[in-house]
């Protein structure tokens, strides 16, 4: 069991990073709560009663005040990211001592046992701004999604950000496939079928494809074609509480994998091409992405139909206008020279794509 008591609790870490610290004598706890810090990533200090000299309390992102310890640190300066741990799940006068220590939290062992390794993680990560995190679909097939979301990865890590870049569409063909590292060391999705709760969003980056400067999560060639929901779940997360951007590929159909990455995404970019029947079908695709989510703005791609630009496609499908998608030439052959989108600087693509990550972070407050 974990429940926080009256007074505002902390953000993860606090703004603050270093080793959480451990108060406690009782020699069973201790062992639970360095297995548990074990779990996390993190290595803490370990203290009988509050640390001599200056920073020790009040410098550590996160404190596990052990039931036994209570009266040690009762005078120790109140500060944020207190958790007073114990075992005893009837004793209701723990709500008293916490309050006396200024606790965040009340934790029993084992029940909470999740939710700290989860409060470890974050310390020992030093959780900050989630990353701004990017969904593209077509509204039809061929619209060019993956060659934006491409374009726009590049382009990200290009300016600077840490960059993520995740293939959803197991039928796509592979995203890396068309950054040119279909060869390349590192995971691929069903390397990651069967992760449960927290992944650790340090080891999930270094794991992966490295390519023009940014991290791909993508397919293999093999038989899998789909991971649990709770496992895309549980990836992204990870991906997102490194910061930066992350921008998503999409599949065009609804699965309860894909709903899982469209409630974690800010915003999502509909590719439209400018002909009658696309925005038709991205109508369609519109209204069921829309029912998961809320900021979904439309791109459109040329050549234009009679009567249509960029502005009525947008009227037509009533969304938000998020610009118009150049068409490239190189990119329309087989492999586009094997010269990732947007990897040159240069360009419509890449000016559109500079232009989009600016207004987008400009939005976020992240610039």
């Amino acid at each position: 069991m974990a429940a926080a008591v009256t007074h505002d609790s902390p953000s993860a870490a606090g703004g603050r990073q270093g080793k959480p610290l451990i108060v406690t004598e009782d020699t069973d706890l201790l062992d639970d709560l360095l297995r548990l810090c074990a779990a996390a990533g993190a290595t803490p200090e370990v203290h009988h009663g509050v640390p001599e000299g200056r920073g020790g309390w009040e410098s550590a992102p996160l404190v596990l005040v052990g039931d036994d310890a209570v009266r040690r640190v009762r005078g120790a300066a109140r500060r944020n990211g207190v958790v007073l741990v114990g075992r005893d799940q009837d004793d209701s006068g723990v709500w008293r001592r916490a309050v006396e220590i200024g606790a965040d939290h009340v934790l029993m062992l084992p029940d909470g046992e999740q939710w700290l390794v989860d409060r470890i993680a974050d310390v020992a990560e030093g959780v900050g701004r989630p990353a701004l995190t990017v969904g593209v679909l077509g509204g039809r097939g061929g619209a060019g999604a993956s060659t934006l979301a491409c374009a726009l990865a590049v382009t990200s890590a290009r300016e600077g950000m840490r960059t993520l870049l995740v293939d959803a569409d197991p039928l796509g063909g592979g995203l890396d496939v068309l950054l040119g590292g279909e060869t390349a060391e590192g995971l691929r999705w069903p390397a990651f079928a069967a992760s449960r709760g927290r992944v650790g969003g340090g080891a999930l980056e270094e794991s992966l494809p490295r390519l023009h400067s940014l991290r791909v999560l993508s397919w293999d060639r093999g038989d899998c074609v789909a991971v649990p929901p709770q496992a895309v779940r549980a990836v992204l997360a990870a991906a997102r509480r490194r910061g930066g951007t992350v921008v998503v590929d999409l599949p065009r159909r609804m699965d309860t994998g894909v709903a899982e990455v469209l409630a974690q995404l800010d915003m999502g970019i509909l590719v439209v091409p400018a002909e009658l029947r696309a925005v038709a079908a991205a109508g369609r695709v519109a209204a069921a992405v829309g029912m998961v989510l809320r900021d979904l703005r439309v791109a459109v791609r040329g050549p234009y139909a009679p009567g249509l630009d960029d502005r009525e496609v947008a009227r037509l499908l009533g969304l938000p206008l998020a610009g118009e998608v150049p068409v490239e030439a190189h990119l329309l052959r087989p492999h586009g020279g094997r010269t990732p989108p947007g990897a040159a600087g240069r360009g419509p693509l890449a000016r559109f794509c500079k232009g989009f990550w600016e207004r987008a972070l400009l939005e976020a407050g992240a610039a």
